[in-house]
């Protein structure tokens, strides 16, 4: 399974470890994902989705079908 948010995309960056010396190593940040349950209650069922905090909190706001049409998503899209 990528390491990539259903919701909003976001996905690993890389860039450069720098040292004291001014070494540079490559290194990878990756997203903060969670694997999350969440109840949509206008088709009174639970989806299960891999998301990022940030979507989470947001989701938590909008509810979950306000945030996909505001992404232009469907349901389908997501969890399929």
């Amino acid at each position: 399974m990528a390491r990539r948010c259903q919701l909003t995309g976001k996905k690993p960056l890389s860039g450069n470890r720098v040292s004291h010396s001014n070494r540079r190593t490559r290194r990878k940040q990756l997203p903060n994902l969670q694997r999350k349950r969440i109840y949509v209650p206008e088709l009174d069922m639970w989806v299960r989705v891999k998301l990022s905090t940030r979507a989470l909190r947001t989701v938590t706001r909008k509810g979950l079908l306000r945030f996909l049409k505001d992404e232009g998503l469907t349901l389908k899209q997501v969890t399929g």
